[in-house]
């Protein structure tokens, strides 16, 4: 079966005031399912966990950012791998989560035991489901964000594509507050758009479309097609590979 990697960030998932969004999530599965029925075998890098966190125990207390963040993923990965367990079994297909951190890569053996485990769970029908480890990693140990680490995931797999869902439809080809603002349809990985793009990061998560930007030129340099797309749009993962001409996305190409 052809492979995608899709990752879903942390604004794709979640309700303005940052708790989890379940109907967007089921939505998103049903689309994953979509994908597998014409074919393709998906792995998921998700985000989320965090916000489930903070949409079970709602603190008051004072803890520090990587308190906060620790105590929050150690919470809601439970809550998140639950529910993706529970949407995913409604259709028969059985899911495996696969916590990683920045250290798993540094080494061949880390990297190929982490590539045995993914393959193993492709060959039998298990939807892989990564996400950085946050109880653990902290500081020199983090991703820049799940940006980065769905790259080196879709390399890892041997990906024909990998996309990122954003809760923006692309790249613009200025600042998208910009009333003539435009999506950029098709991107080289020579050309430099780095000054269509702010460094700012996403409202509840590490990335943002600097980070997309530069993970996109990177795996695409590497030959796997890169997708960077709305992921709060109706039905958008099956439109991305079966109506591209009737869906606004950015794709990059070497």
């Amino acid at each position: 079966m052809r492979r995608i990697v899709v990752k879903i960030g942390t604004n794709v998932l979640t309700r303005p005031d940052g708790t989890l969004d379940v109907t967007r999530v089921s939505a998103l599965v049903d689309q994953v399912v979509c994908l597998r029925r014409s074919g393709w075998a998906v792995v998921i890098v998700s985000s989320g966990a965090v916000a489930c966190g903070r949409t079970e125990l709602r603190l008051d207390d004072d803890l520090d950012s990587v308190e906060q963040r620790q105590l929050y993923s150690a919470v809601g990965q439970v809550r998140l791998m639950d529910l993706y367990y529970r949407l995913f079994r409604d259709y028969g297909l059985q899911v495996g989560q696969v916590l990683t951190t920045k250290r798993n890569f540094e080494t061949e053996r880390e990297r190929e035991n982490q590539r045995a485990c993914m393959e193993v769970m492709l060959q039998h029908g298990v939807v892989p489901i990564v996400n950085e480890n946050d109880t653990v990693s902290v500081t020199e140990l983090m991703f820049t964000d799940n940006d980065e680490l769905s790259g080196l995931i879709a390399e890892m797999v041997g990906a024909e594509a990998l996309v990122l869902l954003s809760n923006i439809p692309g790249l613009y080809d200025r600042q998208p507050d910009d009333p003539q603002a435009r999506v950029i349809r098709t991107v080289r990985c020579a050309d430099d758009l780095s000054g269509c793009i702010r460094e700012e990061k996403s409202a509840f998560g590490r990335g943002g479309m600097f980070s997309k930007y530069n993970t996109a030129r990177r795996v695409a340099a590497g030959g796997i097609r890169v997708l960077i797309a709305d992921g709060k749009r109706e039905r958008i993962l099956p439109d991305l590979l079966e109506r591209p001409e009737q869906t606004v996305f950015t794709e990059f190409l070497p």
